[in-house]
């Protein structure tokens, strides 16, 4: 870069302020907001070479997502996975952890090539040919442990001048209002994701927060139950049963909450899910076989489980599934200003009914005639007989699927373990208070 110290432009920055305004209430997302912001500031003639932003989320797997953007490189994305672990060296030595564990809201520092490095970050920075670093600390209110943080980095041969911090310091507040703007929709995103499901999730934030308000739609449906959990919870810690019921959930429901399946909702240990579809055969079919899909799934990874808990000395976790197709009415049911958000109707109850009958009958899937007849001529079927179900005026035919061929797939691979947490971790876990960080690139966050 020139040795020059330009002069930084206010109409310029005016400028750049105005697009975050506009940016935000427009409900650009933050990875739009962040790159954008970083592209105009080097348009407006800051000498940037890097900078890294990062902002704490109430999210049920990540705790931070972390965005690096370098001049000519672009920008790269991260999320910062929740996990317990102890602070490395690293971390202990970083700007960050000197910068919060100090209490301060910046800290700047020359990087001179011929003084030996305050903090070890600053050698990988000198690579790039930084010369001047500024980190710095941004809350979005003083009761909360949402905010912002991050880091300048400039390689101009004389570093950040008094007009270049004047200028960081000036838009940064508009870079906070803004993005916690963009955090808040993400946050309300996640949350209705979370509880909700993706699409029911979505109707909500579109409007759909009346009582009795939905549609009535056709779906191939799914109830699925732990079994013995009453039990186990009487005679385990609440901890045990947590991580069984968690267990069981991992390997039953996962497959339901893809390929165009749907989690409703769970109801204590076991769940609901719908695989919507148009009403015709062909959409029916195609529901269905993904539903019968997903139940090979499942009970391919409840027996690679069973088997990892035998190995641990553990009980096996039993389970039953049953599978329907019908009308259903999918949307808001409860009191006025309290309401909940799923499927409901008689295919419901019956598909209900279905999963009880697994308590009868040796099979852990069970499913309905007319389900049966959408999912394919391949499968094969054992009908066990008519059954009269509480509720329902017409007896109901139920089969059981040949399962003999269930096999793992990609989605039975577990979850890679980390060992340790990374310092771009440690800077949320300790700007949030916490300790459920897991490991990704220390350079990131500093």
């Amino acid at each position: 870069m020139s040795t020059s110290q330009a002069e930084i432009s206010t109409i310029l920055m005016d400028k750049v302020a105005d697009w975050l305004t506009h940016s935000a209430l427009a409900g650009n997302d933050l990875e739009t907001l962040v790159n954008g912001f970083c592209e105009r500031l080097a348009a407006a003639g800051l000498p940037l070479k890097r900078v890294h932003l990062s902002f704490s989320m109430l999210h049920p797997l990540y705790d931070a997502l972390g965005f690096t953007w370098v001049r000519g490189q672009g920008m790269e994305v991260e999320g910062f996975r929740k996990q317990a672990g102890a602070p490395s060296d690293r971390f202990l030595t970083s700007p960050y952890y000197h910068l919060l564990s100090n209490k301060l809201d910046h800290l700047r520092r020359r990087l001179d090539p011929s003084v030996l490095s305050e903090f070890p970050v600053f050698d990988d920075l000198r690579l790039m040919g930084v010369t001047d670093y500024m980190a710095f600390v941004h809350p979005f209110s003083g009761n909360t442990s949402q905010g912002m943080m991050g880091s300048w980095s400039t390689d101009s041969a004389s570093g950040f001048s008094e007009s270049m911090i004047s200028a960081l310091l000036r838009i940064q507040s508009h870079l906070a209002i803004a993005t916690k703007m963009a955090v808040l929709t993400k946050l309300a995103d996640n949350m209705m994701t979370t509880y909700l499901g993706g699409d029911a999730g979505r109707r909500v934030l579109d409007g759909q927060i009346k009582r009795g308000e939905g549609d009535t739609i056709r779906a191939a449906l799914v109830m699925a139950d732990m079994r013995g959990s009453s039990k186990l919870a009487e005679t385990s810690g609440r901890e045990i049963y947590i991580d069984t019921l968690n267990q069981f959930f991992d390997a039953v429901a996962a497959p339901f909450n893809r390929n165009g399946g749907q989690i409703m909702s769970f109801i204590g240990d076991g769940f609901i899910a719908v695989y919507p579809c148009e009403r015709h055969r062909s959409q029916s079919e195609i529901a269905c076989q993904a539903a019968l899909a997903a139940a090979h799934k499942a009970t391919a990874r409840m027996m690679d489980l069973n088997l990892r808990r035998k190995e641990q000395g553990l009980g096996d976790i039993r389970f039953g599934i049953g599978l329907h197709v019908g009308n259903v009415m999918f949307g808001n049911v409860g009191l006025t200003d309290r309401l909940t958000f799923s499927v409901f109707g008689s295919a419901v109850n019956e598909v209900q009914r279905l999963q009880t009958l697994t308590k009868k009958y040796p099979h852990s899937v069970l499913a309905s005639e007319h389900f049966a007849g959408y999912s394919g001529a391949k499968n094969n079927w054992l009908t066990l007989g008519k059954e009269e179900l509480p509720g329902i005026k017409q007896k109901l035919t139920v089969l059981a699927p040949d399962l003999s061929g269930a096999a793992l797939d990609e989605d039975g691979a577990p979850e890679p373990v980390h060992g340790r947490i990374s310092d771009a971790e440690q800077v949320m876990l300790l700007h949030r208070d916490a300790a459920r960080l897991t490991a990704g690139d220390p350079r990131k966050l500093q």
